[in-house]
């Protein structure tokens, strides 16, 4: 990368499971990095193992995705080039139970967001959004490419198709404007070092950090919600990408707004899917323990079988997935036991 070509990135939630991987991948391709996390779900500690990973400090700015004069102060302090906009909640089952807060924190906070960039005196119009898989709601047909149509089931998904909506909006209004929303599958692993994985607080919500905290021995059981659907072994089948694979994707969604202006949209995942228990079966082999589990009602929002068609991002983004179900799992227990370890 040339010295024209690195950038100041901001990353809202850059400490949590996706952004502090991307952070890594970014840093390690040049450009300087800067974190804005309120830390509701992600570890401080976070921060520090990305510095070891990648040698050199990196600045935080604590605060809330709503506070657009923080934000607007932000941009302007450190010159900011780019946004790569992680921070958010993101939980299914959660936003079922509570979907006012949801609502707030993703749509409010991107909008506030938004604003401070238009009012910062250096108006940045990079951005690229961390949408979801589960803006496409129940699949109609196999794999899902970026075309399908948008119908989310839940209140979560439904925030992340209403930010796209104004995200095309914004770049449709100003034609300045650089926007690549990457709809991501699944994603699990860790780094290679074990230092940054996903460690959620309280009980996961997501499998992969489920099983490896059953692994471990943190927590007693894994919870499988459902074993009725209509799929190989009756559980819910998904496509999951090494999590590095994904900070990747970031990377290349970048250099490609360098070159083209308006609205971009990608699925980022592998083009396979993988039911609950294989996935089980792959991290017991990986970690070399046990996983009990017990089957519970399905969840309200859930389907059954999801999983990317990845052409557009190949042809587009020159990315893809190169890591396997087998590195994701032992990046993952690496990750886990170190933690345990550590604790």
């Amino acid at each position: 990368m040339t010295s024209s070509n690195i950038q100041n990135i901001l990353l809202t939630g850059g400490a949590g499971y996706i952004g502090s991987h991307t952070a890594v991948a970014l840093s390690q391709t040049g450009h300087r990095i800067f974190i804005f996390d309120n830390f509701c779900n992600s570890d401080r500690g976070a921060v520090k193992r990305i510095e070891a990973i990648i040698g050199r400090p990196i600045v935080v700015i604590e605060g809330d995705l709503r506070d657009t004069a923080l934000l607007t102060q932000t941009l302007q302090t450190h010159q900011i080039n780019a946004v790569v906009h992680f921070a958010g909640l993101k939980a299914v089952g959660e936003s079922n139970r509570i979907p006012v807060e949801y609502y707030a924190n993703n749509v409010q906070g991107t909008i506030s967001l938004l604003q401070a960039m238009q009012k910062a005196d250096n108006h940045p119009k990079t951005f690229v959004f961390s949408s979801s898989a589960t803006v496409y709601g129940d699949p109609k047909y196999l794999p899902i490419d970026e075309a399908h149509p948008l119908a989310a089931t839940n209140p979560y998904g439904r925030t992340k198709h209403h930010i796209e909506e104004i995200l095309g909006d914004l770049a449709k209004s100003d034609p300045a404007w650089r926007i690549a929303c990457l709809r991501y599958f699944n994603p699990v692993g860790a780094h290679d070092s074990g230092l940054i994985g996903e460690n959620p607080n309280g009980i996961p919500n997501n499998l992969m950090p489920f099983v490896a905290q059953v692994a471990v021995g943190k927590l007693a059981q894994l919870s499988v919600y459902g074993d009725d659907y209509d799929t190989p072994d009756g559980t819910g089948v998904r496509d999951y990408i090494h999590v590095m694979d994904l900070a990747e994707g970031h990377v290349a969604a970048l250099n490609y707004l360098t070159t083209h202006d308006g609205f971009h949209v990608f699925n980022l995942g592998t083009g396979r899917g993988y039911s609950v228990l294989e996935m089980v079966k792959a991290f017991e082999a990986a970690s070399g323990k046990s996983v009990p589990y017990k089957i519970v009602p399905r969840r309200a929002g859930d389907i059954a079988t999801s999983y990317a068609s990845v052409a557009y991002a190949t042809a587009e983004l020159n990315w893809h997935a190169k890591r396997n179900l087998k590195d994701m799992c032992e990046s993952g227990w690496k990750f886990q036991h170190m933690t345990a370890k550590s604790s």
